[in-house]
């Protein structure tokens, strides 16, 4: 099949090119296919204004935001919500490719062509004839040594243990891949309760650093602790955003029932004290049904 993706060049508009959502029945591809002509149309001259200004640039936040949503869906384990959700976010590819196309660098198929040449290619134990690849990590190990041959291939090899680690990782992810990493050549703790003991001895060097209001200080104790607690994670095989996710949902539901409490009171917050606020939080906690934290 021809490739659906096409170049400024031939940009076709709303009046040339069917844009009707693909009937059920229809196949993947064809459902794709339709998005693509869709995305098109957005980006003819006869199309959407805010379509045609955007750029790889000012896409970025949606993309991300984009993959949030999906996570969000997950973890609510909202199936309705998350096919949405996976629809937008690969509207997202579809946007991107489109652009990319339209500056002759490469389409949406050159992608897709690469991204499942790249499957086969690392998973040789599955597409070619290896052996002792029968575990979950022998496959982990086995990718990175494909990985690594690959990028010495085109030139880019990894100069050091953390490199590759993408720049627009959240923080958090960061410290748990960096703590990965190490791990691998064998500097690590023995096991989870040692983290704990390190956690105990940065959250003891940060209060050390307050009472001398030195701000730099304060800072770097800081992220050690949070560093600390990102190791913590990797040994309990917890990932941390997913866990800080649940602890912020969960601090919101519990702060906007006691909102709703007080304001049933014929109160706001701001006429409670502070051991009032934390008599009512402690009556929301106790209604939750089956509480894991004290």
């Amino acid at each position: 099949m021809p490739d659906p993706i096409v170049t400024s060049k031939a940009q076709p508009n709303a009046a040339s090119v069917r844009h009707d959502p693909p009937a059920t029945g229809e196949t993947a591809g064809d459902a794709l296919e339709a998005l693509i002509r869709l995305m098109q149309i957005l980006r003819s001259p006869g199309g959407c204004p805010w379509d045609r200004e955007q750029t790889l640039e000012t896409l970025k936040p949606f993309v991300l935001e984009e993959a949030h949503e999906v996570v969000e869906a997950i973890e609510r384990k909202d199936m309705r919500e998350l096919e949405g959700e996976i629809g937008d976010f690969m509207f997202e590819g579809v946007f991107l490719a489109e652009l990319c196309a339209e500056a002759g660098d490469f389409t949406l198929t050159d992608a897709l062509r690469h991204v499942h040449a790249k499957l086969v290619r690392r998973h040789p134990h599955i597409f070619a004839e290896t052996s002792g690849i029968e575990t979950v990590g022998a496959v982990k190990g086995q990718w990175e040594v494909i990985k690594a041959q690959e990028r010495e291939a085109v030139g880019k090899p990894r100069k050091g243990m953390f490199d590759g680690i993408p720049k627009a990782l959240p923080a958090l992810l960061a410290a748990f891949e960096i703590g990965n990493r190490a791990a691998a050549t064998g500097f690590d703790w023995h096991q989870a309760a040692d983290v704990v003991d390190k956690i105990e001895e940065e959250a003891g060097e940060l209060r050390e650093t307050l009472a001398s209001g030195n701000r730099a200080a304060m800072e770097e104790e800081l992220g050690d602790l949070l560093f600390a607690v990102a190791n913590l994670a990797r040994k309990l095989q917890i990932e941390p955003e997913a866990a800080l996710r649940a602890a912020n949902r969960k601090f919101t539901s519990r702060f906007t029932a006691l909102q709703s409490t007080v304001h049933e009171q014929g109160q706001t917050l701001k006429d409670l004290s502070l051991d009032e606020m934390e008599a009512i939080w402690r009556q929301v906690k106790a209604a939750e049904p089956h509480r894991h934290n004290p």
